[in-house]
């Protein structure tokens, strides 16, 4: 029987990195043939597209053969209807594959997806290599995804049965709990010692001990993150889980995605000033899409994680391509009209 096929599952809280992270591995891919699953909370497919430009695609230029896009549904929870007839496809093609990289969705748990490679039809072909944590160090510096870990030890102290987990911080902890390698990522916006305090909060978090390493944008070479045959699906006992009495478990109804197409061009700067305040207004935890500049022949890709935005440009426009702005917006209860009424007004 031929080897399996090597599957690296990364996961990681909304605007962590996961998508730079597969972007270099695929830039720097040290001759590996290397297979992609994207799968994205929201209908516009802004993650696969941006793996799409960083262009390393097979040599018949069709790079939608290595890249499956499963959008508007979480992984965990569409196992079954979405990740699974994926997987076959993958596998009738092993002898071109080389490895396989999964891109969790923000909200997704890492665990119930892992389970999947225990059925007999994936399992005969297929091992989880490893589950890969990217960790935005200085959202949770800023106590975005999890509490102040003095306040939190105090309160346990107190009452050991008190209840002081948010759902995000519940997913936060599920996402280490998993993990074979701890990506500490976008240390270079933070001191040193913020950053030595988010590393003690993680390692309370980890079941077990678990290798972390710093990033300051993903860059990661493929030794690092590949090759750990660590075959995660055969060994789930000891990556406990907040899940794991449940027959089904259910993400917070309120958070949701909204999508923004406009045929029209912006200004980056004043764009970005506008999102800044749209993100203090309302409970935006992640902004993500491409942007047309006036007088600019490539498209801008902008990201936001709360108040904090980076963008570049990726790829010039094609020729047959229409030169929109599209973003996408998620975050809890958010005001799609009240939204798109400030950008329509820039």
């Amino acid at each position: 029987m031929a080897t399996k096929i090597p599957v690296t599952v990364i996961t990681g809280f909304l605007g962590s990195g996961k998508t730079s992270l597969i972007r270099h591995l695929l830039q720097n891919n040290q001759g590996r043939r290397i297979a992609v699953v994207v799968n994205e909370f929201g209908e516009l497919g802004i993650d696969g597209e941006l793996l799409k430009s960083c262009q390393i695609c097979p040599e018949d230029g069709n790079s939608d053969t290595n890249i499956f896009e499963l959008t508007n549904g979480c992984l965990c929870c569409t196992v079954q209807e979405e990740f699974y007839p994926t997987m076959q496809e993958l596998i009738k093609r092993r002898d071109s594959i080389d490895c396989i990289l999964i891109e969790t969705s923000g909200l997704a748990l890492p665990k119930p997806l892992v389970k999947a490679f225990r059925w007999q039809e994936i399992r005969n072909a297929a091992t989880v290599d490893a589950v890969i944590t990217v960790v935005d160090c200085a959202a949770v510096a800023a106590g975005t995804f999890a509490s102040d870990p003095d306040a939190i030890a105090a309160q346990r102290q107190a009452d050991d049965n008190l209840e002081h987990e948010t759902p995000l911080q519940e997913l936060f902890e599920d996402q280490l709990a998993c993990a074979d390698l701890v990506v500490l990522n976008k240390i270079d916006l933070v001191d040193a010692e913020t950053k030595a305090r988010v590393e003690e909060l993680i390692k309370q978090e980890l079941p077990r001990v678990v290798k972390i390493v710093e990033s300051d944008n993903s860059q990661l070479d493929a030794s690092i993150l590949l090759g750990f045959q660590a075959a995660v699906e055969d060994n789930l006992d000891s990556r406990p889980s907040h899940h794991d009495t449940e027959e089904d478990h259910n993400h917070d109804e309120e958070i949701t995605s909204t999508n923004l197409v406009l045929d029209r061009t912006f200004d980056p700067e004043k764009l970005q000033q506008e999102l800044e305040k749209l993100a203090q207004e309302q409970e935006i935890y992640r902004i993500k899409g491409f942007v047309a500049v006036p007088n600019k022949s490539m498209r801008l890709v902008m990201q936001g994680v709360g108040t904090r935005f980076d963008k570049f440009y990726d790829r010039p426009w094609k020729p047959e391509e229409a030169r929109q702005t599209r973003l996408v917006f998620i975050g809890r209860d958010l005001k799609s009209s009240e939204i798109e009424s400030l950008l329509v007004a820039l």
